[in-house]
């Protein structure tokens, strides 16, 4: 965790500088592919440990979308039609471990793009980026700054979208006025805790105390449930923590007889929280990541093709896994695909500049736009709408979906404040 290298007096930009070293190595990507060559992808992510469930699932729904492409003749480029085929890697969400796993995928795989969770592991591969051109993609916009320019988040906007659901909450409830955070102390909770506290000011809603931040290596929350129930909250906000935090902190406010609001990021594997705790109880949880057979998704706005195909395939082949990254990935390939057949090449500068040409691009909720030069230094995050989930009778359903650059140009000086007081900004972050 970058968290730990921090701790032990390497500073970020010196962990940078120091993996360059062995980066150096690393050979150019770019080999014209054969006729009918399978066009190789990298997946790079956590797929064991605690960050596993922000992985595994995404590889798992990859597997699925090569299966539907390559069944109907793969990708076509200037000349021909390539299978696509996935690489993977598990860094196990350690930034040492990606950057050799990042390395091992361009120079011994061949890949030519490689997508990741991002988050603490990217200042391990950045390195790698830098010194082959090789196109990565992030799930997470904070990752980006002015000197990434080839990594793209194309499809996760977090956490600005997670004003979308603070927004539907305030409409939905303009009784709750208060509200206490808590989040794992690292690269996901701490953009996001900034992030809840520009929602929370722009409706109004008090934070009643400091954020709670939690060692990401806290196994017990008891006592964190009992502080934050301790002020009598209307809103108990789970920030993004991961789903190892989601389902016992949920089970605690349970025990302990929460009856306020929840709003989260994410509640992977919700049925499990139900068994947890109680249908009544999870009754109008607020999250950001739907069920692909929910109807909202069978729209024209809808730029994922077969939804509900999709899900359903998931379903059947891992039953009970469903979660935030199951459809993502593959929502980037999408992207990818579009761009590579439209370049006629799989050459990352090619591609890239395909996938942003016009500055918009299919985003799955709804077409979107290149953003992000004012917060992250660079127009590298595609941005539109998101949707809002709320459980009701034990099932995922989309509420609407909200647009993240209307709120963005109403209340961006508030977002843009209290990143600063986390030195989020993309020019605190080395």
């Amino acid at each position: 965790m970058i968290s730990k290298i921090m701790a032990a007096g390497l500073s970020r930009r010196t962990f940078l500088k120091s993996t360059a070293i062995t980066a150096v190595g690393a050979a150019l990507p770019g080999a014209a592919l054969a006729a009918g060559e399978p066009i190789k992808i990298g997946f790079l992510a956590p797929l064991t440990g605690a960050v596993a469930a922000w992985g595994k699932p995404g590889l798992d729904g990859c597997q699925i979308w090569a299966e539907r492409v390559n069944a109907a003749g793969g990708i076509e480029l200037s000349d021909g039609k390539h299978p696509v085929e996935f690489v993977s890697y598990d860094n196990e969400y350690d930034p040492a471990k990606a950057r050799t796993g990042a390395t091992k995928l361009i120079r011994e795989d061949g890949v030519s793009f490689i997508m990741m969770l991002g988050g603490d592991t990217w200042p391990g591969v950045q390195p790698v980026a830098d010194k082959t051109g090789m196109l990565f993609s992030t799930l997470l916009p904070s990752d980006l700054s002015p000197d990434s320019t080839t990594l793209i988040a194309p499809t996760e906007v977090h956490p600005i979208y997670l004003v979308t659901g603070v927004d539907y909450l305030a409409d939905t409830y303009p009784d709750a006025k208060t509200a206490v955070i808590c989040a794992q102390d690292d690269a996901l909770g701490l953009p996001s805790v900034a992030t809840y506290l520009a929602a929370f000011e722009a409706r109004g809603i008090e934070v009643l105390e400091e954020p709670l931040l939690f060692d990401p290596a806290t196994t017990d929350f008891a006592p964190i449930v009992t502080r934050m129930m301790s002020s009598n909250p209307d809103i108990i906000c789970l920030d993004t923590c991961y789903s190892d935090y989601v389902h016992p902190i949920s089970e605690q406010l349970f025990q302990q007889g929460y009856e306020g609001k929840l709003i989260s990021a994410t509640a992977d594997f919700y049925d499990q929280m139900i068994a947890k705790t109680s249908k009544e109880f999870m009754e109008g949880f607020i999250f950001q990541f739907p069920d692909f057979d929910d109807p909202a998704l069978a729209g024209d706005n809808i730029n994922f093709e077969d939804a509900k195909g999709f899900y359903d395939a998931y379903a059947e082949r891992h039953p009970g896994e469903w979660g935030a990254v199951s459809w993502e990935y593959a929502s980037i390939m999408d992207l990818w695909k579009a761009a590579a057949e439209k370049a006629g090449s799989a050459d990352p500068d090619a591609v890239i500049t395909a996938m942003k040409e016009g500055g918009t691009g299919k985003h799955a909720f709804g077409d979107a736009k290149w953003w992000g030069t004012e917060l992250f230094g660079i127009d590298n995050a595609l941005v539109g709408d998101w949707p809002v989930v709320v459980i009701e009778d034990g099932k995922a359903v989309i509420k609407g979906f909200k647009s993240i650059p209307d709120w963005y140009d109403q209340h961006g000086d508030l977002l843009i404040k209290h990143m600063q007081a986390y030195n989020q900004m993309y020019d605190q972050r080395g």
